[in-house]
């Protein structure tokens, strides 16, 4: 046995990150950086606050069937997502915000530069937040998101997906990713989903169907769990420009 000290955590395997540069995702042509990345050193500010807290959340931030109707629930497939922040060793992380966004049932965010021709929903802002609790545990209701096109080397489509943004004790302290769903025959052909090459990595971003879950006669659910760090850590959109 060796007695060297167990290291602090697992490394993370930055191998199965995808490249900068990736020809068949038009967009990275822009995006890569043309100079070797520098890392700046947080000041305290950054990294000692704000703490957040669950009385700052609003009554219906987590349920995005509710939190900007207007006339009614928003159209779509009603769904449940749901699921747990860990560490490497799988222990619940507590008080993380979580931010959702993502595209209504056709596939068009609310945004001023969408400009895909499926209506917006009056009913459906597709934003919301939540916090984990002492175990780690997070949910939220939605509506299942449409994937959508989008001009790459001519015409490609996104997989139906919802982002998602996790904050630790600052705003330094924030990491980005996205699911999608299990069974999406889209996943493989999306030329942003290919860029990563580890097939175990894709699949730590693929939510799975959750019955025992499901709201009776109301929604279908799926789970999501997100591993911070390690070996084993969920992909994030870190170090990209």
């Amino acid at each position: 046995m060796s007695d060297k000290p167990a290291p602090a955590f697992d490394p993370r395997d930055r191998a199965w990150h995808p490249k900068a540069l990736v020809s068949s995702y038009n967009s990275t042509t822009l995006r890569a950086p043309s100079q070797p990345l520098l890392q700046m050193p947080p000041t305290v500010s950054e990294v000692s606050g704000p703490v957040f807290g669950h009385t700052e959340l609003g009554a219906l931030d987590a349920d995005m069937i509710r939190n900007a109707a207007v006339s009614g629930d928003p159209v779509g497939e009603r769904i449940v997502i749901s699921g747990r922040v860990l560490d490497e060793y799988a222990r619940p992380q507590a008080n993380v915000l979580i931010e959702v966004w993502q595209a209504n049932a056709g596939g068009r965010y609310r945004h001023v530069r969408d400009g895909y021709l499926a209506p917006l929903d009056p009913n459906f802002s597709g934003y919301g937040r939540c916090m984990t609790d002492s175990e780690g545990r997070y949910s939220f209701r939605t509506i299942r998101p449409g994937p959508y096109p989008f001009p790459n080397n001519g015409c490609s489509w996104r997989p139906a997906h919802v982002h998602l943004s996790l904050f630790g004790a600052s705003f330094a302290q924030r990491l980005v990713t996205q699911f999608y769903f299990e069974g999406d025959p889209l996943i493989r052909h999306c030329p942003i989903v290919n860029t990563i090459s580890d097939p175990k990595a894709v699949s730590q971003l693929v939510a799975t169907l959750d019955m025992d879950s499901q709201v009776e006669f109301d929604s279908l659910a799926y789970r999501f769990d997100i591993v911070l760090r390690g070996r084993n850590g969920t992909w994030f959109e870190e170090g990209r420009s």
